[in-house]
This record gives C-alpha cells, sequence and structure tokens, in this order.
C-alpha cells in the first residue's frame, strides 16, 4: 500500500455534507448535544428525511460568527464594575 493511501486511512474524511458523528467530531462536541443545538435551530442543519445533516461551509460561517459575537460579549462595560476598595 502506497504511503498517500495510508495516511488517508489514519485522517478520516471531512466531508461538506456530514451526518451527526461527523460534524460533533469536526466541531468536539457530544452527538447528544450537537442534537439539542441542531433541534433547538441554534446550530445550522437540515433534515434529510429523518436524519440531521450539517454542511460544513454553514458550520464554519456559524463558527466565524459565534466568535465573533463572543468576542464582543466577553468585553465587559468598564461602567458595570464595581470600585475597587484599597487595601492601604
Amino acid at each position: 500500500m502506497r504511503l498517500a493511501e495510508k495516511r488517508n486511512l489514519l485522517v478520516p474524511e471531512i466531508r461538506e455534507v456530514m451526518d451527526i458523528r461527523q460534524a460533533s467530531d469536526y466541531l468536539g462536541i457530544s452527538p447528544d448535544t450537537l442534537y439539542k443545538y441542531a433541534s433547538e435551530g441554534f446550530i445550522p442543519a437540515f433534515k434529510l428525511g429523518n436524519r440531521w445533516r450539517f454542511k460544513r461551509s454553514r458550520l464554519d460561517e456559524w463558527m466565524d460568527h459565534q466568535s465573533g459575537l463572543n468576542t464582543a460579549e466577553a468585553a465587559p462595560d468598564q461602567t458595570d464594575k464595581k470600585p475597587v476598595k484599597s487595601i492601604h
């Protein structure tokens, strides 16, 4: 077996349309969590028959959007902070 063929056996192919197991591996979350997110409409997904499917490109866009929101939310508003008492 050629080296390139061996490498393909070790690295799973990431397809454009993924099932729940493939997408959960891609996102690094459990299939149960991904199923919940898809059911609630929190994450972009569609049903093919009775099974959830996920487009990699839509997940990438969603992650980019979420990371943009999270950085804005992570910076707390300075007016909401309470003054800190000096120890001296």
